[in-house]
């Protein structure tokens, strides 16, 4: 019970800094496409990041995710999710290389960075949110989180990824301080 409530205190910290607009980008962090489509994850946190675009939280989606198991790549089967929600293709950029947190945001950059985004609003899950965040803080981005409901979640798996996320979290703040990070400027 303590792991679960530790997630949630680092969560509640990343939420209440973040304001429903004035982003200039969504970050929709991958989760896998299985063969007879996307997973529930992936599936929940395209809604999500589909919601918080008509509600114009920012103004591009950035989608974030290479091929795992099953094609097609998970940004490619994001985009078309969001398409379907109603978010028009011209709002959506895709990076599908990735296959870790680090590469989702260190890979969706240039995108970023193409599109003057600097205020980032990564939808996630709510146990992975505070390890987003940190990567991308890293990279120079001004990053909130916002989670889908994990209503309907099996409570198992929760704690599993709060458990990996326990874990996860400090070996990435020590292989961050090892990676250099380059912040563009106007004259790049």
């Amino acid at each position: 019970m303590s792991t679960l409530l530790f997630s949630e205190m680092g969560f509640r910290w990343l939420v209440v800094r973040f304001r429903p607009s004035g982003m200039d980008a969504i970050i929709i962090l991958g989760a896998a496409v299985w063969p007879n489509g996307p997973s529930p994850t992936l599936r929940r946190r395209v809604l999500h990041g589909a919601k918080l675009w008509h509600a114009h939280a920012a103004p591009i989606i950035v989608v974030c995710g290479g091929l795992g198991h099953s094609p097609p790549t998970e940004a490619a089967a994001m985009a078309a999710l969001l398409i379907k929600h109603g978010v028009p293709k011209g709002a959506i950029r895709q990076e599908d290389r990735s296959t870790t947190t680090l590469e989702n945001i260190q890979m969706a950059l240039p995108l970023l960075w193409r599109a003057g985004a600097q205020r980032v609003l990564i939808v996630t899950d709510r146990t992975h949110g505070p390890r987003a965040a940190l990567v991308a803080r890293h990279f120079g981005l001004q990053a909130c989180v916002s989670a889908p409901p994990l209503k309907g979640g099996r409570k198992r798996t929760i704690l599993l990824q709060t458990l990996r996320e326990l874990g996860a979290y400090p070996l990435y703040a020590i292989r961050l301080r090892h990676i250099k990070t380059h912040i563009p400027t106007r004259a790049d």
